[in-house]
C-alpha cells in the first residue's frame, strides 16, 4: 500500500503528512483505523484521533493536541517527563483551549527535546477531520498542519489525515510542500474492486447459502468503488427477515440498479432499501421512526438506549413508545444496538446527512420542528427528578474530589448518562428552543430548588466551569421571550 510505503521511507526530505480525501463512503476511515491497527502492535502508534459530528457536543476540537500529547507521553518516558514539566511551570496549559498554544508547548517543544530517545517510527492518525463541525472549529488546526512547524518534526514521524474534500480544508492543505495529497479517487478501479470482493466473499462466504463468484462480482459492481454500500449490501443479504432466504434477498437487492435514471447516489439508495424493507409502508411505525431519529440526530452527544429512553419519557405529549422498537432492527446502521448501556450512533456519517435531506430521503426525512424544546423539557425534568443533595453520596465532604479514591466508580453509579447530560448540555437546547410558559416554569422551579445540587454534580463531572455560561444563556432566553 503507497501509505505504508509513505510512513516506510527513510529519506529526510519525505513529507511529515499525508492527506487522504474522498466523498463519503469511500473507505477513508478504514484505511485509517487499518493503518492504526498495523502500526500499533509494532508500537509505533503514536495516536489516532478519530473526530464524530455526534460528538461535536464535546468539543474536540479543543483537545486534539493534548490528547495526542498524552498518547505520546503514554508511548515515551521522556516525552511523558517533559510534558510533566511543562505543566508543573505552567497549571494553565493543562485547560487551554488555544489549540496553538497547545501544539507549541505540547507538541512541538517536548518532541524536540525527547527526539533523540523516541525510537522509530511515530504515526499519528487523524482520522475525519471534516467532522469536527463548522469551519471556525478546525481553522487553526488546519493553521497548524499547514505551518512550517510541522516540517520540523523529527523524520521518523509521519501524520496520516482523513477527511472529505470540503472547501477550507482544501484551501489549507493542498499545495504545502511537507503534506502529500492522496485523493480516493486515485486509487485505481481493480485495486478498489479488489478489496472490496475479498469483504464481500468473506462476509457471504458465511451464510447456508453458495454464493457464485459471477454473483459476487455482480455486488462488486453495483459497489462502484464505495466500501460502505458493499458493507450495507452485505448486512441486507445476512439480516434475517422472516420468510426469506439469503439467496432471495441477494436478488432482490440486485434487481434494481441503484440510482438509475433518479440522481441519487448509491449510497442513497441502499439506506431507502434498507429502511423500506425495515419499516414497509406503516404509516404508525414510520411516524416513529421519525420521532426517535429526530431525537437521536439532535441530541449534542450521542445516548445509549436506556438514557433515550429516559429522556424520552419525560418529552411532553409525546409517544412514550420505547425506541428498542425502532432502533432494535437497525443494526445495519446504527451501533449501540445489541448493547442497552452503549451510545447509539451512526456507522458511517452519510447517514445522518442523508436524513436531513427531504430530497434525499423522501419519506424517511426527519427535521427540528420543536425538538429541542422537546429536549430541553426532557433535561430540565430529568435534572428536576434525579439531581439531589450528595448525590454520589461521598463519605465526607472535607476531601477534594481528587482524593476521593472510588470517585469515578460513584459517578456512574449515581449520575446515569442521561443526568449527566441534561446537566451539562440542558442550555443548548434551552437557548434554541422557542419560548414556552410552561417551560419556563419548568426552568424556574430548577434554578429554585435544584441549582446548588446541579453546581456539585458538574463538579463531580469536572465542568464546573459551564456554570457562568449556562446561567447566561437561560437568563437571556428568559428575558428575550418575555420582552
Amino acid at each position: 500500500m503507497d501509505i505504508i510505503d509513505w510512513i516506510n521511507k527513510s529519506e529526510p526530505d519525505t513529507p511529515r503528512v499525508l492527506w487522504l480525501h474522498g466523498q463519503a463512503g469511500k473507505g477513508k476511515s478504514a484505511i485509517a483505523h487499518t493503518i492504526a491497527n498495523w502500526f500499533e502492535p509494532l508500537g509505533a502508534l503514536g495516536s489516532c484521533f478519530c473526530f464524530a459530528r455526534d460528538q461535536q457536543a464535546e468539543r474536540h476540537h479543543e483537545k486534539i493536541f493534548t490528547t495526542i500529547a498524552h498518547d505520546l507521553a503514554d508511548r515515551d518516558p521522556t516525552f511523558k517527563r517533559i510534558i510533566a514539566e511543562v505543566i508543573a511551570d505552567d497549571k494553565a496549559l493543562s485547560t487551554t483551549r488555544d489549540v496553538k498554544r497547545q501544539w507549541q508547548k505540547f507538541i512541538l517543544d517536548p518532541i524536540s527535546k525527547a527526539a533523540a530517545s523516541m525510537v522509530g517510527r511515530v504515526v499519528i492518525v487523524i482520522d475525519a477531520l471534516d467532522e469536527t463541525g463548522i469551519e471556525a472549529s478546525r481553522k487553526h488546526i488546519l493553521s497548524v498542519l499547514a505551518s512550517a512547524q510541522v516540517a520540523q518534526l523529527p523524520s521518523s514521524f509521519r501524520v496520516l489525515i482523513t477527511s472529505r474534500p470540503l472547501s477550507d480544508i482544501m484551501e489549507a492543505l493542498q499545495d504545502i510542500p511537507h503534506i502529500t495529497s492522496k485523493s480516493m479517487n486515485d486509487i485505481s478501479t481493480p485495486s478498489a474492486e479488489h478489496d472490496i470482493r475479498l469483504y464481500v466473499s468473506d462476509q457471504l462466504g458465511r451464510l447456508i447459502n453458495r454464493f457464485t463468484s459471477e454473483q459476487i462480482s455482480r455486488l462488486v459492481q453495483l459497489a462502484d468503488g464505495l466500501f460502505e454500500w458493499a458493507r450495507l449490501a452485505c448486512e441486507f443479504i445476512k439480516s434475517h427477515k422472516g420468510g426469506f432466504t439469503a439467496m432471495e434477498r441477494y436478488k432482490s437487492l440486485v434487481s434494481v440498479s441503484p440510482g438509475a435514471g433518479k440522481g441519487k447516489g448509491l449510497l442513497d439508495e441502499m439506506y431507502l432499501t434498507i429502511l423500506r424493507d425495515i419499516f414497509e409502508d406503516d404509516p404508525k411505525a414510520r411516524a416513529r421512526f421519525h420521532s426517535v431519529m429526530r431525537q437521536i440526530v439532535w441530541t449534542q452527544e450521542p445516548l445509549p438506549v436506556e438514557s433515550l429512553n429516559v429522556m424520552r419519557r419525560n418529552f411532553p405529549d409525546n409517544d412514550l413508545s420505547d425506541v428498542e422498537a425502532i432502533l432494535n432492527p437497525m443494526g445495519a446502521l446504527l451501533s449501540g444496538i445489541a448493547d442497552v448501556s452503549v451510545p447509539v450512533r451512526a456507522l458511517h456519517a452519510s447517514f445522518y446527512d442523508f436524513l436531513t435531506n427531504p430530497v434525499r430521503s423522501m419519506e424517511f426525512a426527519i427535521n427540528m420542528e420543536d425538538v429541542h424544546c422537546q429536549l430541553a423539557w426532557a433535561c430540565v425534568r430529568v435534572m428536576q427528578t434525579e439531581l439531589c443533595f450528595n448525590i454520589c453520596r461521598l463519605e465526607t465532604s472535607y476531601l477534594p474530589n481528587s482524593e476521593v479514591t472510588d470517585l469515578n466508580w460513584r459517578i456512574h453509579e449515581y449520575i446515569p448518562a442521561h443526568l449527566s447530560y441534561a446537566c451539562r448540555l440542558w442550555a443548548i437546547h434551552v437557548q434554541e428552543a422557542q419560548f414556552r410558559s410552561n417551560l419556563a416554569q419548568e426552568i424556574e422551579l430548577v434554578v429554585k430548588d435544584k441549582l446548588l445540587f446541579w453546581i456539585e454534580a458538574l463538579s463531580l463531572l469536572e465542568v464546573l466551569n459551564v456554570v457562568p455560561s449556562h446561567l447566561a444563556t437561560i437568563a437571556s432566553w428568559l428575558e428575550v421571550c418575555l420582552l
